[in-house]
Parts: C-alpha cells; sequence; structure tokens
C-alpha cells in the first residue's frame, strides 16, 4: 500500500481539519461549560442546525454511503482521515450518517428497506440506535438471551437490552435477538428493525455516563413486528454485527490519533511558555521524553489504522488487524492525555480544557465495542490457534 493518502483523500481530510477549526472548535467553550454544569455532552439545536447546513454546503455529507442512496461511496481509508480531524475536538458532532449503523444497514438492508430506512438515514432525516448488550451478555454476544419467536407473519421479541446510546432519541433501532437457541450466534440470530413507539419497546430508564455521556436501558416486552422487519437473512445476524462493530471499532482508534494529537500539539505549545524552578518545562526530560514518546506513538498508531482501512478496502478480513488498531490506540491516547494533564499541572485538572473531556471518552473506548481483554484474546487466538 502507499504510505500517504491519495490526492482527493487528502484534499478531504484537509477539508474536514479546516471545518472543526472553523465550525466545531469554536463551540468547545459552551460545550465544557455546559457539561461541567450537568448539562452533558450535547449540542442544542440552535448550534447544530448551522454546522449541518455548513457541512451539507462544504459536501460532507453521507461521504461513506453507497452512491445509489445519494452518498459518495468513499473507501475507509479516506474515512480514517476525516475520523482522525473529527476526533481533535469535544465538541460532540458526527457528519451524517453515523458510519457503523450505516455500513450495516447498507450490507443488508432489502429495497423496501433501503427507501424506509436507509435513505431517510443517509439524508440525515433519522437517528439510529443499535441494541446488542444485555445486562448480563455484553462483550460475549453468544450469552444473549433476548428472544424472538415467530407468531404466523409476526415475530415476538422479549428480554432486556442495556447501553444502547440514542435509545430514547432514535426513529429506529437495530436490535439483536436469538430466534433459534440451538444455533445461537451460528445461525440463530438476527436483526430487527424495530421503530420508536412500537409497543413492547420500552425505555427503562437513562443511564449517566463519565464524560457527560449518557445511554439506556430498554425492556422489551411482547414487542411484536412484522417478518418485514428482519433485517437481512433470517438466523445470519451476526456477521452483519461484527461489520457494524468493526466499522466502530476503527472509528474510535482514529478518534483517538486525532485526540493525542491535539494533546501533544496543546503539551508543545504550553511547555516552553511555562517555567519551573529557573527553567521552562520543555527542558525537562521528562517532558521531552513523553512528547517524543506521543509523536512515536501517534505515527505508529496511525499506520496500524491506515494498514487495518486499506485491508478493509482489499475485502481482507481484518479481525485481527482491527484488534490491534483498537487496543493500541485507545491505551495509547489513555497514557497520553495523562501524560498532557501532568504537563498542565492543576490547569489539567480543570474542566475548562479540553483534556479531562478527552480522557474521559477514551476511558470509555476502552470498554465500548469490546474491552481491551477481550480484544486481547482475540489477537492471542489468531496466534496460537486456540478457540
Amino acid at each position: 500500500m502507499e504510505f500517504e493518502l491519495a490526492e482527493d483523500h487528502r484534499l478531504l481530510k484537509d477539508l474536514v481539519a479546516r471545518f472543526v477549526r472553523d465550525e466545531l472548535m469554536p463551540l468547545e467553550s459552551a460545550v465544557l461549560e455546559r457539561e461541567a454544569n450537568g448539562g452533558g455532552l450535547v449540542l442544542t439545536e440552535a448550534e447544530r442546525a448551522p454546522i449541518d447546513a455548513r457541512a451539507k454546503e462544504l459536501g460532507l455529507w453521507g461521504l461513506d454511503a453507497p452512491e445509489d442512496v445519494g452518498g459518495s461511496d468513499l473507501p475507509q481509508v479516506a474515512m480514517v482521515g476525516v475520523k482522525e480531524e473529527i476526533g481533535r475536538t469535544v465538541t460532540p458532532y458526527v457528519l451524517a450518517p453515523d458510519s457503523p449503523n450505516l455500513r450495516m444497514l447498507a450490507a443488508t438492508a432489502n429495497e423496501d428497506q433501503k427507501r424506509r430506512y436507509l435513505e431517510p438515514y443517509v439524508r440525515g432525516e433519522t437517528i439510529s440506535a443499535i441494541g446488542i448488550s444485555e445486562p448480563g451478555a455484553g462483550a460475549d454476544p453468544a450469552a444473549m438471551t433476548t428472544r424472538a419467536v415467530r407468531d404466523g407473519d409476526d415475530w415476538i421479541l422479549n428480554g432486556r437490552k442495556i447501553w444502547i446510546s440514542k435509545a430514547a432519541q432514535a426513529d429506529f433501532t437495530i436490535l439483536m435477538a436469538v430466534t433459534d437457541p440451538a444455533k445461537g450466534a451460528r445461525g440463530g440470530m438476527t436483526a430487527f428493525l424495530i421503530d420508536k413507539g412500537t409497543p413492547g419497546f420500552n425505555v427503562l430508564r437513562k443511564i449517566p455516563m463519565i464524560g457527560g455521556q449518557s445511554t439506556y436501558e430498554v425492556a422489551l416486552e411482547d414487542c411484536r413486528v412484522s417478518s418485514a422487519q428482519i433485517l437481512g437473512p433470517l438466523g445470519e445476524g451476526f456477521a452483519p454485527m461484527q461489520l457494524r462493530l468493526s466499522t466502530r471499532r476503527l472509528e474510535m482508534a482514529a478518534w483517538c490519533i486525532g485526540m493525542s494529537q491535539r494533546a501533544l500539539d496543546m503539551m508543545c505549545e504550553f511547555a516552553p511558555t511555562r517555567q519551573t524552578f529557573g527553567a521552562t518545562l520543555a527542558s525537562r526530560q521528562t517532558i521531552q521524553w513523553w512528547a517524543a514518546d506521543a509523536f512515536t506513538r501517534i505515527h505508529a498508531a496511525r499506520l496500524m489504522v491506515y494498514d487495518a482501512a486499506w485491508k478493509i478496502d482489499q475485502g481482507r478480513d481484518v479481525r485481527r488487524e482491527i484488534s490491534m488498531a483498537k487496543v493500541y490506540a485507545t491505551e495509547m491516547a489513555w497514557e497520553i492525555l495523562d501524560h498532557a494533564m501532568q504537563t498542565f499541572g492543576a490547569m489539567g485538572m480543570t474542566k475548562e480544557l479540553p483534556l479531562q473531556l478527552m480522557a474521559s471518552l477514551v476511558r470509555t473506548m476502552r470498554i465500548y465495542d469490546g474491552p481491551s481483554e477481550v480484544h486481547r484474546m482475540v489477537i492471542a487466538r489468531t496466534l496460537m490457534n486456540t478457540k
């Protein structure tokens, strides 16, 4: 593979960098103040609307969506550059549509579902969520207990889902359920599209998370949906779900590169101006080594993530590469942000700087979509040919 982005992809990355600088970073002070006062990590509608308009004006809409539904169908290599730049800010904004659910829908939706769900999603007219984890089944989908039982032309779902982002706001939720307990994840797991307001789909509670984030717990109580709401072939929901998870994992790794680069830039700008005991922080070996190690590790992570993205674009199996990238990038960002906060001293502990919020976001990423321990297990199994 080439070690430089193609010219059009580099220009796109530069365009997103300017978009982040001009449209998102000016909102950071308001976002930080709102989160510090308990308002959550959110944008108001008044803040979001002009950003959406500007993103559409710049052509930053539906970047990786299929062309037949109005997207640009960009490869994953191009999207890594986009996500890295978005990761440099704590302003909570996603260029629509959110890639993980998009890719799962694009891979599985039939023509009717494309019209009803995928096309409005690409246009940014709808919000989606996904329900996978359960109170007793997080990183192990084989332990899933939510059941879907056929009743004529309908299916009745019962069970419990947790840690669902946007469950209360979503226009539709992709929900994973077991349709054949004997087969489990290998032929017995199915994805369903559950519309907002469907009887039996009950949002139980909002769960406050660190970093101003929140998730939801949902109960399915005799939730009836038609067979037309099955996403993809019956019993074959596991592979598309993994496609969705892999997309988010690679996205997280790219975000971590952006956050780490922002933290390093802040260190390099601050250290020469701060004096302690008659010398600048920039002259201290500890600070120098923190900066040197951060620069080296960011470079390594960037190469790792682009390698995984390139292999995805080549149609190759990248499960191991995805796991390596997620573990390495999230743990790298956690350490670099910690060093940046230490460099800033007491100011690094305040909620006036974005460092503490980035650190909280990275801490959740080390759990979300598979904790580091599970991904290390995946890597080790491929090396040792064990189950």
